[in-house]
């Protein structure tokens, strides 16, 4: 930058060294805020002049305070937007675009969970029958699950007995649930090794008179004990249950189809997906959300063919498709 020869000069009366400094710095100061003429010398002041105003915000203090509040403003309006779409999507959006009755509308309007004596949440409903009560006794049998005896003295003696001597008892009684106040009406267990301590078990609640097609209806929570504990809620002795109870759903479904004893699948909403869910003794478990339905066959007569697949939604099939992808990567 080139400074006019003007500038260096002093009058031919003499300056102290204190007035000369205060008289050039504000020459230089004019010179530098003054129009550059040639391009080069312009770019360069296009610099300086970035400097400055930089040099000049940062030294404002009620520009840096207002910038902050502006700031901090934005950030506070942006979470609080993401919350609200969070609730809006998470409990009202989904949970209304995931439920579904349409093959039994009768169930829309019931609770999905199960409750213990004490209130708490139990188990989450998974599974249901359609069929008289004699049906589902045969359908059961077939399939290889037993009927569990009710709880008495001796059959509690019988199964501390089976965990403890590690003897067969496959028939052994379940701690009872409630749903909608009532006991389990049906239960029904399969062993998984010699002694009670390990068992596939489903309880069921007659919950509709008659439904679609004019019989009645069961719902039903099927678990897998893994084994005898004590209770994290209460501390008593109890089964601790797996937490896939997905698996044990379709192990039922499976069974039941196995033995010719389904003539239609087809699902409606429960729970809804659920990834960290725990039952009344404390103990953990995870599932999609849906329960499993078959109509049973009559009488116990046996069908030859497949039973007749119902299929939900197609928004039902991509929250499935999504759940047990990830429920996959998850378990690798």
């Amino acid at each position: 930058m080139r400074i006019s020869a003007a500038l260096v000069t002093t009058s031919t009366l003499p300056l102290s060294l204190t007035q000369l400094v205060p008289s050039f710095t504000r020459r230089c100061r004019v010179a530098c805020l003054s129009t550059p003429t040639t391009p080069d010398s312009r770019s360069r002041w296009d610099g300086v002049a970035l400097i400055r105003s930089q040099i000049v915000h940062a030294n404002d203090p009620g520009v840096s305070f207002k910038t902050s509040r502006e700031l901090s403003h934005y950030v506070i309006v942006a979470l609080a937007a993401i919350a609200v779409a969070y609730l809006m999507l998470a409990y009202v959006l989904l949970p209304v675009l995931w439920t579904h009755h349409e093959h039994e509308p009768g169930l829309a309007s019931l609770p999905m969970v199960t409750r213990t004596s004490a209130g708490i949440p139990g188990d989450a409903l998974n599974v249901g029958l359609v069929g008289v009560k004699e049906d589902v006794l045969r359908a059961m049998h077939e399939a290889g699950w037993f009927p569990a005896d009710p709880i008495t003295l001796r059959t509690s003696i019988e199964i501390v007995g089976s965990v403890v001597l590690d003897r067969p008892y496959h028939d052994a009684p379940v701690s009872p649930l409630y749903y909608n106040g009532k006991k389990e009406q049906l239960a029904f267990e399969k062993p998984d090794g010699r002694s009670a301590d390990k068992r596939h078990h489903v309880r069921l609640w007659l919950v509709l008179e008659k439904g679609t097609d004019g019989r009645p209806v069961w719902l039903g929570s099927v678990t897998f004990d893994r084994g005898v504990g004590l209770s994290h809620d209460t501390g008593q002795v109890t089964h601790h249950i797996g937490p896939d109870i997905d698996a044990d759903r379709d192990l039922l479904m499976r069974d039941l189809r196995e033995a010719g004893m389904v003539k239609t699948l087809f699902q409606i909403s429960g729970t809804g997906p659920t990834l960290l869910g725990r039952n009344g003794e404390g103990d953990p478990y995870y599932t999609d959300g849906e329960i499993d339905m078959a109509s049973l066959v009559v009488d116990g007569v046996r069908r030859t063919e497949p039973p007749e697949i119902l299929p939900p939604p197609p928004l039902i099939v991509l929250k499935d498709q999504i759940w047990h992808g990830v429920d996959n990567a998850v378990s690798q």
